[in-house]
């Protein structure tokens, strides 16, 4: 095991690189970028100018006086709206972003910086991105954790209910709600929530936005725990309902094939109870595909969650901050957060697979190639 271990460690560096690799080649082909971003701010073309400086700004945010006024000097330029802008002034902002190196040199730099965790500042917010994604990473946790939580507590009971009573009403009439809540999408569900429950048009017994209320550090700790749960409830929610297709029907369909096998037969016959059955034979050879994949299910859940989610529930995480950065050009910020969560993706497909000897001792992955 421990050389499965090391193997499966060691594929991780080439896999990294390769990944970083091809999303530096992409955003080197993607039209725009930081600096005729920050030119269109500066000219006043860009729509997204004033959320963009709203953090803080580089050093030349909110300078448009310092040499880039547009005058007399008309030099053609590489970037878009940059015509009339002094050409000192433009190299000065491609030295800023460290765009006067050639691109091979800049990738090598970052690869280097990031073996180091060292991912730097971001564009356009006055902060190191690794403080950024910190700061972020509460909400994408909470949302992540808790919806994953939820799903397993609901959809593995569920799924045995069903399985042992295969082809019953209730069966039929479970399956087409679940399919119905898997199709619909999470953020209609949300839109839906809030109308009824947030003070939409009807009720409102939940909040409307964030994280915790105004007034959470001036509470005791049993209310804040109350107050972070109670602003989770919804959000939770819309996000839970597709989730909780694919883990019932797993479980179903694996207690469905183990409960058809000889050794159940063996043991009804031997006279057990039925539920000695099912969770003295049956639970643990059933589980083990459920069990071994939650951690690739709440990786899955963290990474995916929830941009829209977010977006209507006001909540500031990860999936929006990576759809700002992507919007603004702030590279550091992208180039990071793919950096980080590729690292945490593989490290966690590792772990699911040294779940499945933890389930199921019989697993031996030292006995495979890798």
């Amino acid at each position: 095991m421990i050389a499965y271990i090391l193997r499966r460690l060691l594929l991780i560096v080439p896999t990294i690189f390769g990944i970083m690799l091809v999303t530096f080649v992409v955003v080197q082909f993607a039209p725009g970028g930081p600096v005729e971003k920050l030119i269109a701010q500066l000219s006043g073309t860009d729509p997204g100018a004033t959320s963009m400086f709203s953090g803080g700004g580089g050093d030349f945010a909110g300078k448009p006086g310092q040499g880039g006024v547009p005058g007399d000097v008309s030099a053609p330029s590489k970037y878009r709206g940059a015509q009339g802008l002094d050409p000192e002034f433009i190299k000065s902002l491609e030295k800023q972003f460290g765009f006067d190196k050639p691109a091979y040199e800049r990738f090598l730099l970052m690869i280097k910086n990031y073996l180091l965790f060292d991912f730097g500042e971001s564009y356009f917010r006055d902060t190191s991105v690794l403080g950024l994604i910190a700061e972020k990473m509460p909400v994408s946790i909470s949302l992540g954790l808790w919806m994953t939580l939820l799903s397993y507590a609901i959809s593995i009971p569920l799924g045995i209910r069903k399985a042992v009573r295969d082809g019953s009403r209730f069966d039929i009439w479970t399956s087409t709600a679940i399919v119905i809540g898997y199709a619909v999408p999470g953020f209609l569900v949300a839109v839906f929530l809030i109308v009824l429950f947030a003070g939409g048009s009807f009720i409102q017994i939940f909040p409307l936005r964030g994280l915790v209320s105004e007034n959470w550090q001036e509470l005791p700790w049993y209310l804040k725990i109350a107050d972070y749960f109670w602003h989770l409830v919804l959000p939770i929610i819309a996000m839970a309902l597709s989730a909780f297709a694919t883990t019932t029907f797993l479980t179903k369909n694996s207690f469905l094939e183990e409960i058809r096998k000889q050794y159940v037969m063996t043991a009804r016959a031997k006279g057990l109870a039925e539920r000695q059955v099912l969770y003295g034979h049956v639970f643990r050879n059933a589980m083990l595909i459920v069990i071994a994949g939650f951690p690739g299910a709440f990786i899955g859940a963290f990474f995916a969650g929830s941009l829209l989610i977010e977006t209507i529930f006001s909540l500031d995480g990860l999936g929006l901050l990576g759809f700002e950065s992507v919007v603004n050009r702030d590279y550091p910020v992208v180039f990071a957060t793919v950096y980080i969560f590729s690292l945490l993706g593989l490290l966690i497909n590792l772990l699911s697979d040294l779940t499945y000897t933890w389930v199921d001792p019989r697993i031996d992955f030292e006995t495979r190639e890798v």
